[in-house]
């Protein structure tokens, strides 16, 4: 299996299993897809970590299984799932953590981008090198990252940026040893399963939907999820166990 997928105490750890590089095949592709959008509709399932086996994350698409330019409709069937894949994991409905645990190179790159909060290792690394090879959509990924000029000199020259540079710039959230990475993203994990499942669907659609609104449209839009959530009985057992001074129990209702 290219993927795995291992469930405890309402999360879920999706690794990139497909030694030694993580290379992104059509199959592995496929099963991503799956993968998240079989996430996204699982009551057991707040929150979930993509992470890789080995020493790396994730070294892009597999090369071996790049299209032939002679067969017509094949590089558009490749890039529909290559950009479907991203979608899956953005649109997933909980939020999604990346562990980058080594090289997160073009394609594996832009995994990364498409999760809401990204953790390293300190021996990680970072490149959009597809400029060798042919272009996939490395800029979209990278600006959502970067200012102009640093987006720019990336993918002009798909240079490679340790983790440390890219934490030192705001992109990574914390950069830990290698051995601390999963104890660190399950220690996150684990605080935002124990909100309410609810709040964490309504903050998950929220964020998305601020990447793409003006902020007018934006501040409406969030005012309208405050007053849905606040009619939900996961609101009501807040304020209710606030009162009491005891810990919550929600229902996701």
């Amino acid at each position: 299996m290219s993927v795995s997928l291992e469930v405890s105490e309402f999360v879920a750890v999706v690794r990139l299993d497909k030694p030694p590089v993580n290379a992104l095949s059509r199959d592995t592709r496929h099963r991503l897809i799956q993968v998240f959008d079989e996430i996204s509709e699982r009551d057991d399932i707040r929150v979930a970590i993509l992470t890789g086996t080995g020493k790396f994350f994730c070294s892009g698409a597999d090369l071996k299984d790049r299209p032939s330019a002679d067969k017509p409709g094949d590089f558009l069937d490749h890039n529909r799932w290559t950009r479907e894949t991203g979608n899956a994991i953005r649109e997933c409905a909980k939020p999604v953590i990346a562990a980058v645990n080594g090289p997160a190179l073009g394609a594996g790159f832009g995994l990364m981008a498409a999760c809401d909060i990204f953790l390293a290792s300190d021996d990680a690394s970072f490149a959009m090198p597809e400029i060798n090879v042919g272009l996939a959509g490395g800029v979209s990924m990278l600006r959502t990252m970067f200012g102009r000029s640093f987006t720019r000199h990336m993918f002009f020259t798909g240079m490679r940026v340790p983790a440390a540079e890219l934490y030192r710039r705001g992109v990574l959230d914390e950069v830990v040893p290698a051995e601390e990475l999963m104890p660190a993203a399950l220690r996150l994990a684990q605080e935002m399963a124990s909100k309410s499942p609810i709040a964490l669907a309504y903050a998950k659609q929220a964020a998305n939907m601020m990447d793409v609104m003006p902020q007018r449209d934006g501040y409406r839009f969030e005012q309208n999820i405050t007053m849905a959530l606040s009619r939900t009985e996961d609101a009501k057992e807040a304020r209710q166990a606030f009162l009491e001074k005891r810990p919550p129990v929600f229902k996701g209702r």
